[in-house]
């Protein structure tokens, strides 16, 4: 079955400011309709210099507002008429003379007065600054900014980077896409608020020689989708992940390790600050008990060079063993190739944790969908295959309900 848009049902009023980053805005409504959801443009007359009412008009399906004049809404009302429909508002860019405006409570022009006049309980009012780096470091827009967010608003940036002007440094619009998710990611329940997720992903390494080494198929994005809704679900994240060329989802803290051994080191000492962890990496069992110092070289004999292998530490277990007041609220993964609601039960019991995750590895690795089955005590729960990103988000939720008590 497929997965409904993700901002299905939503409608969104998108206000531009002035600022080049209105071009942004173009793609972002593209973003945004893609995703499931309605979009009102509002402009200011600054955002007028930098794209048309007919570009945005083409892009969102809708008429665009310009004037808090605008005779077009039956009671000449489009500042209340727009936020009562809303389920929130993004402004986007939203430039320093803007933000100085709600700051001050300033209602000139449409977009301003209808973010005063909408209802803070039930329309969030979200920014997106864009502005040159001095701009935004300035101490009054700093002011403003805590003003704003004092007032309710919530912030979505800057990035740093290349600015138009050709300088370098924060106050860069964020892009399209990771608005569109952080706008996602707003709407997602707060299951997990206030509390604090450890999540590792990804293959390890273990090298052989330079050059070579005994690794895995796994492509880290089952627990990147995991680092990612849990973030959505409000807790704070450390994401600890093998060798995986994927982006760090918005908000979650990374650690890169490639050996099991790295990986174990970096577990255990985080874990204690942790209330979930969430075992979902793919860690080699076995490594050389000595790596070579060079590139192993055949030698024309035919014959293989022999390997010791030693035994890796088992993470999850030994997350399992830490004291009371120290030990997490543990999550196994079993990518199984046969019997994988067996060996998933058995690997829970070994493990001695409350919950195990099982899937068909082979079937799932480097794949974006999947389908899971939930293991514990009481039984099995499965969930339909589906992409990584609503599994992720259908786990923490059952993360949330099994475990109501964990605190931290």
């Amino acid at each position: 079955m497929p997965t409904p848009p993700e901002l299905q049902g939503r409608h969104i009023v998108l206000g531009l400011s002035g600022g080049v980053a209105c071009y942004k805005a173009a793609e972002l409504t593209r973003e945004l309709v893609r995703a499931g959801a309605t979009v009102q443009v509002v402009m200011t007359d600054a955002a007028l210099q930098f794209i048309t009412v007919a570009t945005m008009q083409a892009l969102s399906g809708r008429a665009v507002f310009t004037s808090q004049w605008d005779t077009r809404e039956p009671n000449a009302m489009p500042h209340i008429n727009l936020s009562r429909q809303a389920d929130a508002i993004l402004v986007a860019p939203a430039s320093a003379d803007f933000i100085a405006q709600l700051a001050q409570g300033r209602a000139g022009e449409l977009l301003a007065l209808l973010c005063l006049a909408r209802p803070i309980e039930t329309c969030p009012l979200l920014l997106a600054p864009a502005m040159n780096r001095e701009m935004w470091a300035h101490p009054a827009t700093q002011r403003n900014v805590a003003q704003v967010l004092a007032d309710g608003a919530m912030l979505l940036g800057p990035a740093a980077g290349d600015q138009a002007c050709g300088e370098v440094g924060d106050g860069r619009m964020l892009e399209a896409g990771e608005l569109r998710d952080a706008l996602v990611a707003f709407f997602q329940p707060k299951r997990l608020a206030g509390r604090s997720v450890l999540v590792t992903a990804g293959p390890t390494f273990e090298a052989i020689d330079p050059v070579r080494g005994i690794s895995n198929h796994s492509s880290g994005k089952m627990g990147f989708a995991i680092a990612r809704a849990a973030a959505e679900a409000g807790a704070r994240v450390t994401l600890v992940a093998g060798p995986v060329h994927l982006p760090t989802p918005a908000g979650v803290r990374r650690i890169d390790v490639q050996s099991a051994q790295q990986m174990a080191d970096a577990v255990l000492s985080l874990a204690p600050a942790h209330g979930f962890f969430v075992a979902t990496a793919a860690v080699a069992d076995w490594r050389p008990l000595q790596a070579a110092g060079q590139k192993i070289k055949k030698d024309g004999s035919g014959q293989a060079p022999t390997l010791a292998l030693a035994e890796n530490p088992d993470i999850l277990a030994a997350v399992a063993r830490l004291p009371e007041g120290q030990r997490p609220w543990c999550v196994g993964f079993a990518a199984e190739s046969e019997h994988i609601v067996e060996h998933a039960r058995a690997k829970r019991l070994r493990k001695g944790v409350p919950l195990i995750v099982a899937n068909h590895g082979p079937s799932t690795f480097g794949q974006d969908h999947n389908a899971l089955v939930l293991v514990d005590a009481a039984g099995e729960t499965p969930l339909p295959r589906a992409d990584k990103l609503t599994l992720a988000r259908a786990l923490v939720a059952e993360m949330a309900r099994r475990a109501p008590e964990v605190t931290r």
